[in-house]
Formats: C-alpha cells, structure tokens, sequence
C-alpha cells in the first residue's frame, strides 16, 4: 500500500512539472513575439533568468526561438528595404541551434506521464527538427559562414560551415524523410571541402585532417584535396602519414608531379637519394608517357652532374611535350652547370696556356646552353628565370656582335615584369 502511494505521488509530482510554466518564459515570449517592436535584448534577459532554475527541453527551446524570431525580424527588415544585418542574423541562428542541440537532448530523457508511463518530449523535438529544417535549407549558416570568410574570420566561418554540414548527423534528424532532404550531393560536398579549407586557414589541423582524410578518395577537387592534407601532415611533422599522402596521391593522379616531386625533394633531403631515383624510376615505367615524371628525372640527374642522363631524360620529356619550356631549359641547364663546373676545374690549373684552353671550352659549353634558354623563353616569356639567366649569359659575351643589345633588352623585360 506504501509503495503505491508513493508511486502516486511521483506521477503527481511529474505531472505537475509538466504543467508548470515558468514566468521567465512567458515574460521572454512576449518581448520575441511582440507584433511591433519585438524586444530580443529583453527576451534574452528573461530566459536567461529561467535557465537559471529550469533546464527543461521547453525553456531550452524557446531560448533558442529568440535567435530564431530575430533572424525572421532582419528577413522582414529587408523585405521592407530596411536592410539587412548578416552579422546580428548570423549570430542569432548560431545562438539557437547551440540551444536547440540542448533542448533535444533533454527532450529525449524519459519523464513520466499522467499514467506514470515513460514519455520523451516528442513535441519539442518536433518544433525544433522543423526550425533546423528551415535553417538547412536555407542555408543559413552557409550565408553566415561565407560573411566571416570575408571578414577573415576563419575559425568563426568553420565552426557555420561545420554546423550546416553535420546538421544531417544529428540525432534528431535521423529519420529515413530527413535524410532524404539532406543528401550528400555535390553541394554537400562543396560545403565539406570549403568547410576544411576554413580550418587550414585557421591552423585548426586536426580538424582539416578529419575533414580532408575523408575526401581524399573522391573525385571533388581531388587533387587540391590531397594537396591539402599532405601540407597538413607536414605542419604536424607527421612523417608517416605525409609520405603515404604523396605515394597514394601518385597512383590516383600520375600525371600531377606535384606530388611525386614533394615526394623526391622529402627523399633527397633526408638523404634517401637512392630511394628517389628508385621511386621516380617505378614511375616511369608505370606511366612513361608523363613528360613531367622524365624532366623531374632530368633535373636530378642535372643537379647530381650526371649531364648525358640528364639529357636524355630532357629529350623524352620533349618527344612526349615538344613544347615544354622547362625541358629544353633543363638542356641549356645541362651545359650550364658543364661549364660552371670546368670553370671550378680551371681554377685549379696553374699552367697559364691550359688554364686558357680551359677557359675557351668552358665559354663554349656556356654558349651551347644559350639558344636552349632563348627557346625556352619563347615558349614562356614570363618565365623569370629563363631571363635571368640569359642576362647573366648575354653580359657574359657582351663583347660579341649582337650581345651588348640583347643584354639590354633582357634587363629592360625584367626590369618591367
């Protein structure tokens, strides 16, 4: 008889939780909702004041309504030609979806009804699937977000964008109907990539690795994607993943060298050599129609003195590119080095008559590189470095016919870049 009684009182008690309404409450819906001259600054005091004493899904909810009702006062404003305000706006739906995200998660503790049965606040939640509803497919916190990318605002622009796109992984929007209306199409997709390129401005890494790692194998920017995230493990200091970034970034897009050129640079100055001319090695015989995989392998082999092999890398790059300015520079830069290096040599002889015959088989080698650096500059005439070096080659032979002209003119194109 006692445990029914007491049983009883516990159902009284709930009950009259539940009819309970919070003065605080009423006061803040009635500044929100005022037909003129709605009050949110007022509002906020009074349901601040209610949250104090009541951390119900209900006052959660109607907290969250103010930012909602604001929102709905700019969009009225600029139906009128008043203006509008994105920043108030925008700070007003991240203000309510912060307290709806609350609200739903007191929704879902059971409390007991009149008849003592186990209820959730299916009402509440409900209200507030339909208002989160309307910000996605508004996209308002899309709009919010691209203002604080103008403002610069990175981490306030990623937090926006991170909310829009995790909208569709709350609990609450689980149901088959919701996640039909929030699929991952390209936009989504868009949204994503957008929302990590926010924490890499912001140098948040793990959180643009998380977002990035799970795009890597997609076909939506791939390639910048991958880019990213390599540079991101490379902040980190994250040997492991940075190498495995650049090899798996190789084998989707053989014809980008950025990639396999970051890969040789990491190999050659942790002093792997070997491993970098064995891995470019791979990948030419896997593609050995990508004219950038050959002229990579020139230039090492150009840096390394190994002038015929670089030669012969530069001429397959050119029968696959005829047109590829850099590897006809690569050759001029073949007997560029050849001479730079016979001049390191001559400085060693002290017999006068061959420090002499040295000094003319090296202006000769110097000479051979010259029409490769012209050829270049004509195929990219922005190129700087192709007319740095065709000054420094001019002026060196500015006694002969012609060069002290072509000198000048190669100065004056810098001069106007």
């Amino acid at each position: 008889m006692k445990r029914t009684l007491f049983f009883a009182a516990l159902v009284l008690i709930s009950a009259g939780c539940f009819a309970q309404k919070n003065p605080a409450i009423k006061k803040a819906k009635s500044y929100m909702l005022a037909s003129e001259n709605p009050d949110f600054a007022a509002a906020r005091a009074s349901i601040s004041e209610a949250l104090k004493t009541e951390q119900t899904a209900e006052a959660y909810y109607w907290a969250g309504m103010i930012g909602c009702k604001e929102l709905e006062s700019e969009n009225y404003n600029q139906l009128l030609g008043k203006g509008f305000d994105q920043a108030k706006a925008g700070k007003a739906v991240m203000e309510s979806y912060n307290y709806w995200l609350i609200a739903d998660s007191l929704a879902m503790i059971p409390t007991l009804d009149k008849k003592g049965r186990e209820v959730v606040d299916q009402k509440t939640r409900n209200n507030i699937v339909k208002n989160m509803m309307e910000y996605y497919k508004n996209q308002e916190l899309v709009k919010y977000g691209i203002y604080l990318n103008e403002q610069k605002d990175y981490v306030g622009a990623y937090n926006a964008f991170y909310k829009h796109i995790t909208m569709r992984d709350l609990p609450m929007m689980q149901s088959d109907k919701l996640q039909k209306e929030m699929p991952k199409d390209t936009t989504y997709t868009q949204y994503k990539y957008y929302t990590a390129i926010f924490a890499v401005q912001s140098e948040m890494h793990q959180e643009a690795i998380a977002l990035l790692e799970e795009m890597k194998d997609g076909d939506y920017e791939g390639i910048a994607v991958n880019q990213f995230l390599y540079q991101e493990y490379v902040a980190l200091k994250d040997t492991v993943h940075f190498v495995a970034t650049l090899q798996s970034a190789i084998e989707r897009f053989p014809s980008e060298p950025w990639f396999l050129q970051n890969l040789i640079n990491y190999y050659l100055f942790s002093n792997q050599q070997q491993t970098a001319i064995d891995y470019l090695s791979k990948a030419i015989e896997r593609e050995p129609n990508v004219a950038q995989y050959h002229l990579i392998k020139g230039n090492l082999n150009a840096n390394n003195n190994n002038f015929e092999e670089a030669l012969k890398d530069f001429e397959n790059a050119l029968a696959i590119d005829p047109k590829m300015a850099d590897a006809v520079a690569g050759k001029g830069r073949v007997y560029y080095n050849k001479a730079y290096k016979m001049n390191e040599d001559a400085a060693m002889i002290s017999d006068n008559k061959a420090y002499k015959k040295a000094l003319a088989e090296m202006n000769e080698e110097y000479k051979k590189s010259m029409p490769f650096f012209e050829q270049a500059h004509e195929l990219n005439p922005k190129e700087r470095d192709y007319m740095i070096v065709l000054k420094s080659l001019y002026y060196r032979f500015r006694n002969e016919p012609g060069m002290q002209a072509k000198y000048d003119a190669m100065v004056e194109k810098i001069n106007n870049l």
